[in-house]
């Protein structure tokens, strides 16, 4: 062991950088808009795309599962884990509100922390969500983690003031994003925040170009020398400057005239920069645009498959990456050969009803889905054994070719005698 820990030892400790010199963070991009995990929320495209992802991962079925000798695997409802991560994690959360936390923490941070409560025999008995931008990760001497948790006067019941507590490995589920080691995820949000920064950007434009009326800025132009230039200035938006008062007849006197000096929007190319950051975002976070709400590339016969390929590709990678998580922290050693946690994907996986049907019925015809494997399927109730809902059929003129013609010969030995 001494050799792990020498190892452990002269790891850094763990980081959201790259090197030394480089870090991502939020903060101010090229676009001068500042972007964090708060005001990126205010992107519609980003609050959409958190949202989906979010819960779509709360709404999941999770049980937990045993293996069974026969190399199937039985649920198993009975277990404390089971009412934990399927109903509720904790006295004051759903199960849906606690993975749609976490999850979108996930999406914002690169991480999602929450405090394991165990009781004497180590069995976890509460979940509680953990906020990352509070959280920080360090190595103990023996190379261990510790998460070290800031918990302000709200969060704090016995230190009015706040303060830091210190958590070990076993007193916290880490969901941890793409990151640089292994260890801590990477936000995407500070990732691609030069992305974000520009659609914030072109949405405050389109804002404050409408509360000038719709018109681009400009300049007063007047023949001979003005005394009080604030006092026209003020005089002229106050008549014509905000949507109210667009589209009013301006009255200019003394040979003035108005030279508009903006770029209008169809010039700036305004709408299509929009709709651009739109499909930017979605990319950032691999959700298709029909599901933020773009549906120029998007049709009745293709968006089944572009649903389908979000499972696949999308959020099923998020959820091998959830259940490994709860099966590292959650579960206990002396458990694991004999138990896992899964999430239910078939539901988002079904076709259309016609297709559905069609698949049903290959499978009952050819021997591998009794009755009751349907039912199931189809969230029906079972039928009793006595009715036939286990059992297995084939078709009867099913039979191996070496066997073709077998019973005929037969026959016709029986009629020569």
């Amino acid at each position: 062991m001494s050799i792990f820990t020498g190892l452990f030892r002269s790891r850094d400790k763990p980081q959201n950088r790259v090197g030394s010199a480089f870090s991502f963070l939020f903060g101010s991009t090229t676009s001068g808009k500042t972007v964090n995990e708060r005001t990126a929320m205010q992107t519609t495209a980003v609050y959409a795309c958190v949202r989906i992802l979010a819960e779509a991962i709360a709404g999941l079925p999770l049980h937990v599962y045993r293996y069974r000798t026969d190399g199937g695997k039985e649920r198993i409802p009975q277990h404390p884990l089971y009412s934990l991560l399927h109903d509720e994690p904790n006295s004051e959360m759903t199960s849906f509100v606690f993975r749609e936390t976490l999850m979108s923490h996930l999406l914002l941070w690169g991480n999602a922390y929450a405090q394991v409560v165990r009781n004497g025999r180590g069995q976890v008995v509460a979940l509680y969500p953990l906020l990352p931008n509070k959280m920080e990760v360090n190595r103990a001497v023996d190379g261990e983690l510790l998460y070290t948790y800031y918990r302000d006067a709200d969060e704090s019941g016995i230190k009015p003031e706040g303060g830091y507590i210190t958590l070990r490995r076993d007193e916290v589920l880490h969901i941890p994003g793409l990151g640089f080691d292994g260890l801590i995820g990477y936000s995407p949000i500070a990732m691609a925040k030069n992305a974000i920064g520009m659609s914030l950007a072109t949405e405050e434009y389109g804002a404050s170009f409408f509360a000038n009326g719709a018109n681009p800025g400009g300049v007063l132009e007047h023949p001979g020398v003005i005394k009080d230039i604030q006092r026209v200035k003020d005089s002229w938006n106050t008549a014509y400057q905000g949507s109210g008062n667009a589209h009013k007849v301006a009255v200019l006197e003394e040979g003035m005239k108005f030279q508009a000096i903006g770029i209008p929007p169809e010039q700036a190319q305004f709408l299509e920069t929009r709709k651009f950051q739109i499909d930017e975002i979605a990319r950032i976070f691999r959700v298709p645009p029909h599901m933020v709400g773009d549906l120029e590339k998007s049709s009745f016969s293709n968006i089944e498959q572009q649903s389908l390929e979000f499972v696949k590709y999308t959020l099923d990678p998020w959820v091998v990456r959830w259940e490994q998580s709860l099966q590292q922290s959650l579960i206990l050693p002396s458990e694991k050969p004999s138990l896992f946690i899964k999430f239910n994907l078939d539901g988002l996986l079904r076709g259309d009803y016609a297709s559905r049907m069609s698949g049903y019925a290959t499978g009952r015809q050819n021997g591998w889905f009794s009755a009751n494997d349907i039912r199931e399927l189809e969230d029906m109730n079972r039928i009793s054994a006595v009715e036939g809902g286990d059992l297995y059929l084939i078709n009867g003129n099913m039979t191996k070719l070496a066997d073709a013609g077998a019973f005929a010969a037969n026959q016709s030995k029986e009629v020569s005698r």
